[in-house]
This record gives C-alpha cells, structure tokens and sequence, in this order.
C-alpha cells in the first residue's frame, strides 16, 4: 500500500517559485547590502567627520575629504536597496559605479604616492576596512543587475507581461 499524502512530498516535487521573483540569494544580498551600506557610511563618515573638525594639527586635507566623499556616496547608495523605484536603482548605479572608480584610482596611488593619498577609505582599496570598499560596491552592481532585481525594481517585464505584450501584438 502506497501512501500519496501531500505530507510526504519530497523537495524536487515542490512547485518552482515564480520566474518573476527574486531568488532567495538576491533577496538576502540586497538585505545584507541595505545594512551594511549605512554602518560603512557611519564609520567612515564619523573618521572624516573627527579628522576635519575635531583632531588637532591637521594640516592635509585630502585624506579626510576622500573620506568623507566616500561616506556620502554610501549613504546614497542605500536608498537604492531600500527604495524599489527606477530612479532610486539609477541613483544606486551610479553611486556604486562612481565608488568602484575612486576604489581603483585612490586604490592604486596609495601605492604609487602613499604621501599624497594619506589614510583615506579608500587607501590600498579598503584594507583598514577589510577591503569593503573594493568588493562591496561590486557586489551591489552584480546585485542591482541582476534579473530578480530588475523585475522588483520594474526595469524588466515580468514573463507574464512579456507573453500578454506578445499575444496582443498578434491580434493587431
């Protein structure tokens, strides 16, 4: 005697998730970059914050001004994990692509020239910060494209949409 309850269905017989929805990977990479932005953005917003106002005998002003540069691109970049809406995606890409940048260049001349660069954010690409600065904005690009997220932002038709646009243009 067979027993066919719904009880003992295996996991490969579990219908699929919709098409048009995030993957439980990108809906958890888009929570953990959402906190994390804001905590980087306090860190290093605070470091600059000390550095421009309040520590004695500064006399270079670079390093603390990258700093806080790169404070204010985090924090801005976090509306974009927070906010489903186009403009607040494009604000994120271009935030990010913007921080990927300056994580190569100040990266890259903090070996060539370290006087000049000083102990900035961005300094041998992040290392005082365990190189966050170097890998996060790129995993919040590879995130923002991908396809789940780009349904929930409405960049792309869901399936769904897709074959209803489809089937109408045949009508015509």
């Amino acid at each position: 005697m067979t027993d066919s309850s719904p009880a003992k269905e295996t996991a490969s017989e579990q219908p699929a998730p919709p098409a048009d929805t995030m993957s439980d990977f990108a809906y958890a990479a888009g929570i953990v970059l959402g906190l994390s932005y804001p905590i980087l953005a306090l860190s290093t917003g605070a470091r600059a914050g000390y550095q421009l106002l309040f520590k004695a005998g500064v006399t270079y002003y670079l390093p603390p001004t990258l700093s806080a540069v790169a404070a204010t691109s985090y924090l801005f970049a976090t509306i974009g994990f927070a906010v489903r809406r186009k403009w607040a995606w494009r604000l994120s890409v271009g935030l990010l692509g913007f921080e990927t940048l300056l994580t190569f260049i100040v990266g890259t001349l903090s070996f060539i020239y370290p006087d000049v660069i000083g102990r900035t954010v961005w300094r041998h690409f992040g290392i005082d910060y365990g190189f966050f600065p170097l890998f996060q904005p790129l995993v919040g690009l590879v995130w923002l494209f991908s396809p789940g997220t780009l349904k929930a932002y409405g960049l792309k038709a869901s399936h769904e949409s897709e074959n209803q646009r489809a089937s109408d243009s045949t009508k015509i």
